[in-house]
């Protein structure tokens, strides 16, 4: 399979961790399957010209783009650090006829706007890094973007939020060619915790209570990743907090750029996911060990954040089998519960 990568030119700083990351799960891929995988990866330039990326790291592609006119199986163009200035016409007629002679075609982060000058993003949804969701919609009002996916995949289009993201929209790929379990292999080489779904949002509870600075949202952050189980309410932790509860909810946005509600949510929803990937427990145990307190709560709570079941989820993403019995009979346990 010909993976053709195109890699912007070094006025517009690429990202070379999406590059190397990018290749390097292709690569591991290759390496694991024990010649089931067969990906070649080239990269293409605008020109010849060396590429620096946005860490320093210089990139020599292989080909231009006017030379770049073979089968192309999978069409990757690289993000960079900045919002690209529109690009020639040379590129986005190139971009047009490479997509239309691909299989599937897409971008990481950034790398969506100059898809989208081609117009390969009309009536498609997509992602992109957070912090550029708004300009991609304003720029490109046809397309629908979802400003906080891992990855998204629409047709033959497949986007993905920048830097380690990338890296998973790799994951999803090979298992869409090779399968789950070449997938997984890869993921547990690279040290990666698990392959997240791309539904799943680019906001880490973990992340997010990292930032905050000011003691008392610091131990109410805390507090709520000691207790996962427990269903707090916002009143409770304003206590816990010693501030007002309205204080507190202004001060916890402002500290960690979440509701104290939504990273409430957000910590449940993370506990749940590791106990379906890691248990056989049925579902209702699940939602009473993070703190949704009902099957309901857990389903509801899934298809409104994954867009996904958590018998989907558990399926998809189980790494254990544990003592209740093998993952398709836990995952019927989880349904039914």
């Amino acid at each position: 399979m010909i993976v053709t990568v195109f890699v912007p030119d070094s006025r517009h700083a690429p990202h070379s961790l999406e590059l190397v990351g990018v290749a390097s799960i292709f690569a591991e891929a290759n390496k694991q399957s024990r010649g089931l995988a067969d990906y070649k990866l080239q990269v293409v330039g605008e020109t010849l010209e060396r590429i620096r990326t946005a860490s320093g790291v210089s990139v020599s592609p292989d080909t231009a783009i006017q030379d770049c006119d073979g089968p192309i199986d999978t069409l990757i163009v690289i993000g960079s650090s900045m919002v690209s200035p529109p690009p020639s016409g040379a590129l986005t007629e190139w971009l047009r006829r490479a997509a239309a002679r691909s299989r599937r075609y897409g971008a990481t982060g950034t790398g969506a706007f100059i898809l989208g000058s081609a117009g390969l993003l009309r009536g498609k949804s997509l992602t992109t890094h957070w912090e550029y969701a708004a300009a991609l919609a304003a720029m490109f009002p046809e397309a629908t973007v979802l400003s906080d996916h891992i990855f998204v995949r629409d047709g033959p289009l497949f986007t993905s939020a920048g830097l380690t993201a990338a890296l998973d929209l790799a994951l999803a790929l090979v298992e869409e060619d090779h399968g789950r379990s070449l997938a997984l292999t890869v993921a547990q080489r690279f040290i990666m915790f698990l392959k997240r779904p791309g539904g799943q949002s680019q906001f880490s509870p973990y992340l997010a209570g990292q930032i905050a600075s000011r003691p008392p949202i610091q131990r109410a952050v805390a507090h709520i990743r000691n207790n996962p189980a427990r269903a707090f309410t916002v009143p409770e932790l304003a206590r816990y907090a010693g501030m007002s509860e309205r204080s507190f909810a202004r001060t916890f946005m402002e500290e960690t750029g979440v509701t104290p509600g939504a990273f409430l949510e957000a910590t449940h929803l993370d506990v749940a996911r590791r106990l379906l990937e890691e248990t056989d427990l049925p579902a209702q145990s699940v939602a009473a060990r993070s703190g949704f307190g009902s099957a309901q709560a857990l389903r509801r709570a899934f298809h409104r954040r994954l867009k996904q079941t958590p018998r989907d989820y558990r399926e998809r993403f189980q790494t254990a089998t544990g003592p209740l019995g093998g993952g398709e009979a836990a995952a019927d346990r989880a349904d039914r519960s």
